[in-house]
């Protein structure tokens, strides 16, 4: 068996109508005093007055703090933190995609810690554990409801940075598949997109081990069959229970495994010119498992198993890989979003200091990252 591994996650429940429990796991863990942590897009849809009206029956105030952006920054969780404070809160609610959840669980640290959320950045550096946190997903992509990761943009660097630590893992997670029929084709197909990247740099880490594996693998294969059919049907229950399935089978695997060199470079996107997360992985991905399939061939040919592929070489896989995105409408290249040439040095520098790269199946070098960002440019 080798070297010892521990498997971390939240206690969740899985399900529709999950969310109507948000009440009564809040009594339980000891609320008095809710923060409920979302965003506009999310005010505008009926799935937070669910969740009030959960916490109401169970005699619970609240505080609703919505003052969060795609690709959360750092001054949003100080100033959420300073909410949580100032209205004397004991407990927080994240309901949203990504973006509220990473920066409910940074709040979370801010406030037990009495710390600003920049010194949280790398790994293990969160001294005491965080307020009590339920998540609630509204997007099947992320998996940022049960893992250890928290992206923030450091808005002075312009830079995506992680806060990986077990203290990141929620206490409870409701996961609910109605939650996400308020999403159209475009987010389907990019969040989505997102938990493909999750399951398959989980998958090919240096980091994974058996049980990281089965989660990886079998979310790869839901989404394959799952994804091209939720974007087409979006009103369809038994796709977005699929998709939401496979978001928490690649959200367990990569908070147990940690990525690679697509989220690497992502990061670094996503700092810089502040574009979609899912998006950036989907353009990146089939770059990234051409430069790393020597390193790693036996585990990208099971992927190509799980995907239904029947041959045995790289070609195959990549050509699959781009195809499927551009069923799902992700028909661009970096350079359609915005990136040029002269972004592209600074851009690899970046992405050569993130976590995420260390569990890459091979080590790149700078001038391979910046190749990689060339490709994924022109779209060659």
């Amino acid at each position: 068996m080798g070297e010892l591994r521990k498997f971390v996650t939240a206690e969740f429940v899985f399900g529709n109508g999950a969310r109507s429990l948000a009440g009564r796991y809040a009594s339980n863990l000891g609320a008095s005093r809710v923060l409920l942590v979302t965003d506009h897009g999310i005010m505008k849809t009926g799935l937070v007055d669910d969740v009030t009206g959960s916490l109401n029956d169970e005699g619970l105030d609240y505080v609703i703090f919505d003052d969060i952006t795609p690709n959360p920054r750092d001054h949003e969780v100080m100033e959420g933190a300073e909410v949580f404070d100032a209205e004397e809160c004991n407990m927080i609610v994240a309901l949203g995609g990504g973006s509220p959840i990473d920066c409910a669980k940074a709040m979370g640290a801010v406030v037990s810690n009495r710390m600003d959320v920049l010194e949280f950045e790398g790994v293990d550096r969160i001294p005491v554990p965080s307020v009590p946190i339920i998540c609630i997903p509204t997007t099947a992509g992320t998996g940022a409801d049960v893992s250890q990761f928290a992206i923030i943009m450091d808005t002075h660097r312009r830079v995506k940075m992680a806060i990986i630590s077990k203290t990141m893992v929620p206490d409870a997670s409701l996961i609910d598949p109605e939650t996400t029929l308020t999403m159209d084709g475009e987010l389907t197909a990019a969040t989505g997109m997102d938990a493909l990247a999750h399951a398959i740099e989980a998958y090919v880490s240096n980091a994974s081990f058996h049980l990281t594996d089965l989660n990886a693998l079998d979310s790869i294969g839901i989404i394959n069959r799952a994804l091209p059919r939720a974007v087409l049907e979006p009103d369809n229950m038994d796709h977005r229970e699929d998709m939401m399935l496979a978001s928490l089978e690649a959200g367990l695997a990569f908070s147990n495994a940690s990525l690679g060199l697509v989220h690497a470079m992502a990061h670094s996107l996503g700092g810089m010119l502040d574009i979609p997360h899912g998006e950036a992985n989907a353009l990146l991905l089939e770059y990234v498992i051409e430069f790393n399939f020597k390193a790693a061939r036996e585990r990208y040919l099971k992927i190509a198993e799980a995907m239904g592929l029947e041959g045995s070489g790289l070609d195959e896989l990549r050509d699959h890989i781009r195809e499927f995105r551009r069923s799902l409408g992700m028909d661009m290249t970096l350079g359609d979003l915005g990136v040029d040439e002269d972004d592209i040095s600074s851009l690899a520098e970046t992405s050569m200091r993130d976590p995420c790269i260390v569990t890459n199946p091979v080590r790149p070098e700078r001038e391979d990252v910046e190749e990689i960002f060339r490709r994924a440019l022109s779209g060659s």
